[in-house]
């Protein structure tokens, strides 16, 4: 069997290895090994916020919500949640913080439907 030689596969593998460590610091952006290891643990942590950031928003939406639903003279989040689905108003938290924050007016009149 004929010998192979893997020298251009390899460059090749190694170049892209090291470009997707472009800006790493240190040893992560020059070094094989190092920077093997920093995109595994990089892809690691981009999954996990990938993840998370839709709990943020969540949150996000939630103390938006709760702060307008207080200015339009209910008690809490809570009892204006339960009151919307009660009246089967199916709006979600998105939909309704984004009315909260640029058009109070029409949020407004969801909260009085609500009480």
């Amino acid at each position: 069997m004929a010998r192979v030689k893997g020298g251009v596969v390899a460059q090749r593998r190694r170049r892209n290895l090291l470009s997707r460590a472009k800006g790493y610091r240190y040893g992560r952006s020059t070094k094989r090994r190092q920077a093997h290891e920093a995109i595994l643990h990089a892809g690691k942590y981009a999954f996990n916020d990938r993840k998370d950031k839709k709990t943020v928003f969540r949150q996000l939406w939630i103390v938006r919500l709760n702060a307008a639903v207080r200015e339009n003279g209910l008690k809490s989040y809570s009892t204006f949640m339960s009151s919307l689905k009660k009246q089967d108003i199916l709006l979600d938290r998105k939909v309704l913080a984004q009315f909260a924050a640029k058009q109070p007016e029409v949020f407004a009149r969801i909260a009085a439907k609500a009480k």
